[in-house]
């Protein structure tokens, strides 16, 4: 009988040995297709899961979650639900019977669906993923650095640990994906030499994955961002890819490209038309929040004015289904194009003041100056702005918060700054960069200004919070030690606060770190000496040597920042001249890879120092290249836009008149005409003094002309003629151009290029008064546009009287006779040579 038993259990045995090797709970869950199937099969199973079913299931709650547009997820509601907590309580249990890919995957899907970095759960998995970290492959490295950057942890000891494998394991790393996002969870910590060994890497991979795939690319890009570093060659290959790309993408995607291109000063214009135009594509399919706002702030910048109106039509609509930073998005947008739509603005503020109480301190410091910047009118909002932008000041304690709060209420209209407020600056100024030293300066200054006690003295809570800002920019720039960060600090810096306490200690402290000056940081450098204004030959040689050894290092586009101080402070030596000739021979192979606006900016440069590359100018004068110019004009902001324009003209007028050899044609009368008539010509007090001096000097008022326009749009600030004989000549009545009494001149087509014959072996003499503008800041030297303006009134057939202003205003030329004996000297000298 036992034995019948006995061969009966294993016949049993083996007829049911398929059911029971299977995972009936596990194959439940394969087929679950919703939250809910799967929450059904956690409780029905609760006594029989096991690390696999709980593993499977956190993934798949957040995979169907990730499947669903960003407005339709319901993360909190899986958070709410019972079973939630079960799987919760059950991976806390197991985290050790997690393989390695588990354990990552697992603390991966719980942080995406929102469980607090700080509970017990995510603790546990983050120490026991630490524990096993040299174990870890690199894609479960990738992930968790994933997990770490999600709770701030980027400079962590335990993130450093993570950057210290991936630089040892770097040459082994061949998926983009994966190193990519290792790269942007590690770039706080990244120094220069592995930053260099891992765009060198990744470099090499975008050759060998799939162009199709413009995630790693734009990973990329984020990546340079993050460690404010615009490596040019790769930019552009990034750019290259991004481009293909671009009828893929949605409004999202192309948000985010062209908000990391601009924090990067990468102004590309064939992403830009093409952006454009996808984004224009778009307008009809994106109807919900989330698309449009993306849509609106990237294309309005880009758009014409009818593709505008049709936007905040559309934003006007929709205005009231906005959340709280989608009416931030909106309002920010508005600023950027400058719109009058005061309809959609009180549309937009209204969301705003809805929720004033979720924003966090930046945002609302970024709404304040949004409206303040669009003239919005509103006492009110404004004065609980300010209310709510003190109270975030006084609790904080980051320094780019506290900057940032200061700056902008320092917009605001104030009776007076509360004690509190100054002290909690004064707190902060010691761990401040030069950049947010001279923000509060400037924040400052302004209060000072808007103080009512200020009239008798400037109030002791000023003073000291001054001497602060003084004493830590002298600190911060004397135990300065490398040059890159010090220009990265630079970078924004000027006003007078600047130029007044820290220029001296700053041209010294860079002069203290020539040696540091290189092919990779001479274009910042070029441009802050550019932009103070101020010429330091010591530091122009050694950027005038760097590039005659270097040049072939350069990106062929940086030559433009690199020769800027050279051309505008006119700075000429003969390693100035061999610097010029290194970059001219550099970038004219690459002539047709530059970005139409930046080549015109970089012949002009060429142009103020006398400097004409046949190979460029005809480049630029071509019908295919005004072509392109004009359509990249479209999709520019309107002050570059202007500028692009008028130093198009300047260089067409420089080229016609210096070298007519190449016959470029003037076609720039209209837009002179325009430009012109829009101007006010007032005549400041000075003009008036000079001009009445001139007309004693002279013999009388009708022997001078004031504000003449010359052939080609010169206004020459003063005309005389004298004779052969050097005998002023008078000018009939009907040719000077009349000053009426409220000090305009009264501009006329009539006057545009009409000019009097003159007698044989007369000359015309212009005089021109030269302000501070025209002269570098820490010296005489006169800049190079002052020169070329000389230059080109010299070949018009004028005699050019120069007047500076330190000789004018000097203590010897204190009195109107000697003034007067100053002009007689200036003209006569001079005219006779």
């Amino acid at each position: 009988m036992l034995r019948l038993q006995c061969v009966s259990l294993c016949l049993r045995r083996l007829l049911h040995s398929g059911t029971i090797n299977r995972d009936l709970v596990l194959e439940q869950l394969r087929v679950c297709c919703i939250e809910d199937h799967v929450f059904d099969v956690v409780g029905k199973n609760k006594a029989k899961l096991n690390v696999d079913h709980v593993s499977m299931a956190v993934g798949m709650l957040w995979q169907f979650q990730k499947e669903k547009p960003q407005l339709l997820r319901t993360v909190d509601l899986i958070k709410s639900h019972p079973q939630f907590l079960t799987l919760r309580v059950l991976a806390e249990n197991k985290i050790t019977q997690m393989d390695n890919l588990m354990l990552i995957d697992t603390l991966y899907s719980f942080l995406r669906l929102n469980v607090d970095q700080h509970d017990s759960l995510i603790q546990q998995l983050v120490s026991e993923a630490w524990l096993r970290l040299n174990k870890l492959s690199m894609a479960s490295l990738s992930k968790f650095s994933i997990c770490l950057s999600d709770q701030h942890l980027q400079h962590s000891p335990l993130m450093g640990h993570i950057t210290n494998i991936m630089a040892q394991k770097l040459l082994t790393i061949d998926d983009a994906r994966i190193l990519t996002i290792l790269m942007i969870s590690v770039s706080s910590l990244v120094s220069p030499s592995l930053r260099d060994a891992l765009i060198t890497r990744i470099d090499h991979l975008l050759d060998t994955t799939d162009p199709t795939n413009y995630n790693n690319p734009r990973r990329v890009v984020q990546f340079l961002r993050n460690i404010k570093y615009s490596h040019r060659p790769l930019l552009e290959k990034c750019n290259q890819i991004l481009l293909i790309n671009i009828p893929r993408m949605n409004a999202e995607n192309i948000s985010i490209i062209m908000g990391l291109y601009q924090s990067l000063q990468f102004n590309n214009c064939e992403f830009r038309l093409a952006a454009k135009q996808r984004l224009t594509e778009l307008i009809d399919s994106s109807t919900d929040p989330f698309s449009f706002t993306k849509l609106f702030v990237t294309l309005a910048p880009l758009a014409s004015p009818e593709i505008r109106e049709g936007l905040e039509n559309t934003a006007l609509l929709l205005a009231d289904e906005f959340n709280a930073q989608q009416a931030l998005a909106i309002a920010e947008g508005l600023e950027e194009i400058q719109s009058r739509n005061l309809s959609l603005m009180n549309k937009i503020v209204a969301v705003i003041q809805r929720n004033l109480h979720v924003y966090r301190p930046v945002e609302v410091a970024r709404i304040t100056q949004a409206l303040f910047l669009l003239q919005y009118q509103n006492p009110e909002l404004y004065t609980k702005l300010r209310m709510i932008l003190t109270n975030f000041l006084q609790d904080s304690v980051f320094p780019y918060e506290v900057t940032m709060l200061t700056r902008v209420l320092s917009l605001l209209p104030s009776p007076r700054v509360d004690e509190s407020l100054i002290a909690r600056i004064e707190d902060v100024v010691p761990q401040c960069n030069l950049s947010d030293l001279n923000t509060i300066a400037h924040a400052v200054a302004k209060w000072v200004r808007n103080d009512a006690s200020y009239r008798h003295n400037t109030p002791s809570k000023y003073v000291r919070l001054l001497q602060a800002l003084n004493r830590s920019g002298h600190e911060r720039l004397q135990t300065a030690e490398r040059l890159d960060l010090l220009l990265e600090e630079l970078k924004y810096v000027s006003g007078e606060w600047f130029e007044e306490m820290l220029l001296e200690d700053t041209m010294v402290t860079l002069k203290r770190m020539m040696d540091q000056i290189n092919w990779t940081n001479v274009p910042e450098l070029s441009l802050f000496l550019t932009r103070i204004n101020h010429l330091s030959p010591p530091l122009m040689e050694r950027i005038a040597d760097v590039v005659i050894e270097d040049i072939d290092k350069f990106h062929y586009s940086a030559t433009y920042a690199t020769l800027l101080p050279f051309s505008v402070l006119n700075y000429d030596t003969v390693k100035a001249d061999e610097m010029y000739e290194a970059c001219i021979g550099h970038f004219t192979p690459h002539i047709s890879l530059f970005d139409p606006h930046l080549l015109v900016l970089l012949a002009y440069s060429l142009a103020v120092a006398d400097c004409f590359p046949e190979e460029l100018i005809k480049e630029i004068f071509s019908i295919d290249f005004l072509g392109k110019l004009d359509s990249q004009l479209e999709t520019l902001p309107d002050a570059l836009n202007m500028r692009v324009r008028l130093r198009l003209m300047e260089l067409n007028r420089a080229v016609c008149l210096e070298c007519p050899e190449y016959q470029v044609p003037w076609f720039h009368e209209r837009y002179c005409q325009r430009f012109q008539k829009k101007g006010n010509g007032s005549i400041n007090p000075l003009q008036q003094q000079i001009h009445k001096m001139l007309g004693e000097v002279l013999g009388g008022i009708n022997y001078v002309r004031i504000a003449v326009l010359t052939p080609y749009f010169y206004t020459v600030d003063f005309e005389c003629i004298l004779d052969k004989e050097l005998k002023p000549l008078p000018y009939v009545e009907s040719s000077a151009l009349p000053i009426p009494s409220t000090g305009q001149v009264q501009w006329g087509d009539s006057h545009s290029n009409k000019r009097d014959e003159l007698p044989p072996g007369a000359q015309r003499l212009a005089v021109d008064f030269l302000d501070s503008k025209s002269f570098c800041k820490n010296s005489r030297n006169m800049k190079g546009e002052t020169l070329m303006r000389k230059r080109h009134l010299e070949i018009l057939g004028y005699c050019v009287i120069q007047i500076p202003h330190f000789e004018w205003n000097s203590m010897e030329l204190s009195t109107a006779d000697a003034w007067k004996n100053y002009l007689k000297k200036k003209i006569f000298r001079e005219c006779s040579l």
